[in-house]
């Protein structure tokens, strides 16, 4: 018999796999159960109801995400270059997420939604301040720019992808309309010297993007 803990860190990583292909709405514990070949009275031994999954699929997920973020961090050359390489980190996840995962999580979730909001509106909020507090000291964000407003700005157009009423006529890309958005983010806050860095990180992806 396998044991407790394994089971379960198996159906985490099999729920979090289907929810990210298909949405979390229509992923239902007969179908967890069904693609882990267990009975659903196995899965229910592990988990109390599918609000109990799910919350635990998130908090596993924004654990991980924290540490890659201060990892990430710990490696960059410069506050450009933080945020080329932790979106380049999100853009593989956020290019095969389902659009509407995010709206599910607020809908059928909502405690579980209130902890994911509470995780962008703390720690990326810290986490864009003191990338913006690194670049003007680099010398490559104006110093004349309102950090807190600017923090604030840049975590409320975090989640803009995952809204469905954002984009009515279209369903782009997640990683694609992020990557708009930290665009615009990054060269509105730039000096001189960080233009130069932005076109250099640029024209590194493209390269390698060729290849």
């Amino acid at each position: 018999m396998e044991p407790l803990m394994e089971a379960k860190e198996r159906i985490l990583q099999k729920a979090h796999e289907l929810f990210h292909r298909y949405g979390i709405r229509s992923v239902s514990m007969d179908e967890i159960a069904s693609q882990m070949g267990m009975s659903k009275k196995t899965l229910y031994q592990h988990f109390a109801d599918k609000d109990a999954l799910v919350g635990e699929v998130f908090a596993a997920l924004l654990q991980h995400k924290r540490q890659d973020c201060m990892d990430l961090q710990q490696a960059s050359e410069n506050a450009v270059h933080e945020e080329f390489i932790g979106f380049d980190n999100m853009s593989e996840m956020l290019s095969s997420m389902h659009p509407s995962l995010l709206y599910d999580l607020e809908k059928y979730h909502p405690e579980v939604f209130t902890k994911f909001r509470s995780f962008i509106g703390d720690f990326v909020y810290r986490l864009v301040r003191t990338n913006l507090e690194r670049g003007i000291a680099e010398g490559l964000y104006r110093p004349e720019i309102d950090v807190d407003v600017l923090a604030r700005f840049r975590v409320a157009t975090i989640t803009i992808s995952s809204n469905p009423d954002s984009f009515p006529n279209r369903k782009p890309n997640l990683a694609y309309v992020e990557e708009q958005l930290l665009d615009l983010f990054l060269h509105g806050v730039a000096t001189a010297k960080g233009q130069e860095l932005i076109r250099k990180y640029k024209d590194q992806r493209l390269k390698t993007e060729i290849k």
